[in-house]
């Protein structure tokens, strides 16, 4: 019988099982979107942020430049 993923010790696994599980697991996320709820502090958060961007888009930084600085 397998252990249960609570039990189970992660570091033992391979790296390419722990990728295919974290795939799996995010999967399984994005199956059940619909139930994740947004809260109205976060949805006022996301309002003001677009309002923002919308009054300056110039001002933010590309993926690419945001990639760059994280290297």
């Amino acid at each position: 019988m397998a252990k249960p993923l609570t039990q189970m010790n992660i570091q033992e696994l391979s790296v390419s099982d722990r990728i295919r599980m974290a795939e799996e697991l995010w999967d399984s996320v994005l199956e059940d979107q619909a139930s994740i709820e947004v809260t109205d502090a976060q949805k006022k958060a996301l309002e003001q942020r677009l309002k923002i961007y919308k009054s300056s888009p110039s001002e933010g930084s590309t993926w690419e430049e945001v990639n760059d600085r994280l290297k």
